[in-house]
């Protein structure tokens, strides 16, 4: 059974994290607990399998970044680990995802590549194929930003 204090800080770690140097503090000065007894208890709700996942959601173009392309590889199967970590060491690769196959869809890997322009996503496309070896892949750039949110708990109406 959840206690009023866990929905209270369920409620509040899943709206924005403020942007400030210390932001589980901050949050934790608002519900008027620690900043050890957040973490404690972000730790449980993990381990427990009440949150399964803590995400962030960027919005790429107050960044800098105008261009964003999908890049879905066909990789190896006894190559995505190794291969992915490679993927992942490149600073304009923000996600990295294994996907199931299809017949009309061979592609098991996806990264999303952000930069300043196609041309900058070509370029480190070009990259990070020259590193993996790979060159079986496609970009599929994105053409509008939907909006993003995620599920809600706890709400207060």
């Amino acid at each position: 059974m959840l206690s009023c204090l866990d929905k209270s800080i369920i409620r509040r770690i899943q709206e924005d994290l403020p942007l400030v140097p210390e932001p589980y503090k901050e949050i934790a000065q608002e519900l008027e607990i620690t900043e050890n007894e957040l973490m404690h208890k972000i730790k449980e709700f993990s381990s427990s399998g009440i949150m399964r996942r803590f995400g962030t959601i960027v919005n790429h173009r107050n960044v800098g970044f105008i261009a964003n392309a999908m890049v879905v590889w066909n990789i190896p199967e006894d190559l995505i680990s190794d291969v992915s970590k490679i993927m992942i060491s490149f600073s304009k690769v923000s996600h990295c995802y294994q996907r199931p196959t299809f017949s009309d869809w061979p592609y098991n890997v996806f990264t999303m590549v952000h930069a300043e322009s196609r041309q900058g996503c070509e370029k480190v496309v070009k990259e990070i194929a020259e590193a993996v070896h790979i060159n079986d892949y496609e970009m599929l750039y994105t053409t509008d930003e939907l909006k993003k949110i995620s599920m809600k708990y706890f709400i207060e109406e």
